[in-house]
């Protein structure tokens, strides 16, 4: 089936994104499978083509906006947590083949359609793992290891750096994919950030293709190691997030 180009091409031009014939290509095939293996299992509730293009691919190579990945970025790593079906992992993969990515997911299912995805487009240093944040920020192999953490998934930024900050190694940064409206969230996440051994550096707000779609990315900086205790265990940062009345001796 011949897909039309247009408006993903329009969308990489903004971002200034060069994609090579066969990178395209390796888009349409996972869109393809995506729709396809959506049937027997919930991977997205987007599932029309330009959608999908808009709302899931530039969406997730947009993470350009807020760290330059055109230079030297070999050896760089990325944990992708809680990514679904694949985002933003699979689509920065495929835009920019030198990092080196790991996707994590705690359902089964979704890790072996990523394994799959992963296997059809011959994609080089990536892999799916199933399982918790929780369980695998506590991980020698993985427990601030990383460059950068990116998470487009749906939780408050208290609960979010709780999982997130303690892969990432000093240096390094966490990366949340947000909609607009951030501003009251991220002042509940203040005490957060800074207990787990973080700083909010950045805050870009932005819409995808003059769309009615506002997006925002929180860049939050690695600054000092995550206490031990930190993350918590299985549950608990979703129901009690982090604030200055959970802190230690309050």
């Amino acid at each position: 089936m011949n897909y039309d180009l247009t408006l993903f091409e329009q969308g990489l031009e903004q971002l200034n994104i060069p994609l090579s014939q066969a990178q395209k290509e390796q888009f349409i095939k996972y869109y393809e499978y995506l729709v396809e293996k959506n049937k027997v299992m919930n991977l997205t509730a987007i599932t029309e083509y330009e959608e999908v293009i808009v709302k899931h691919f530039l969406d997730s190579l947009s993470l350009v906006k807020v760290q330059d990945f055109s230079g030297k970025i070999e050896g760089k790593t990325m944990i992708d947590v809680g990514t679904g079906a694949g985002f933003p992992g699979i689509p920065l993969k495929i835009a920019f083949p030198e990092l080196q990515i790991v996707l994590l997911d705690s359902l089964n299912k979704r890790v072996g359609f990523l394994n799959e995805v992963i296997e059809m487009l011959k994609l080089q240093g990536i892999k799916a793992v199933h399982g918790r944040a929780e369980d695998f920020a506590r991980q020698k192999d993985y427990r601030e290891s990383f460059d950068f953490c990116v998470s487009r998934a749906v939780a408050n930024l208290s609960t979010l750096s709780e999982y997130c900050l303690p892969f990432v190694k000093e240096g390094g940064c966490f990366i949340s994919y947000k909609s607009g409206k951030i501003e009251e969230e991220l002042s509940q996440a203040g005490e957060a950030v800074k207990i787990l051994g973080g700083k909010v550096q950045d805050v870009i707000k932005f819409s995808l293709m003059d769309q009615d779609m506002d997006r925002s990315f929180v860049v939050i900086g690695k600054k000092k190691p995550t206490p031990k205790k930190y993350p918590r265990k299985a549950g608990l940062p979703s129901k009690e997030p982090l604030s200055a009345a959970t802190r230690p001796g309050k």
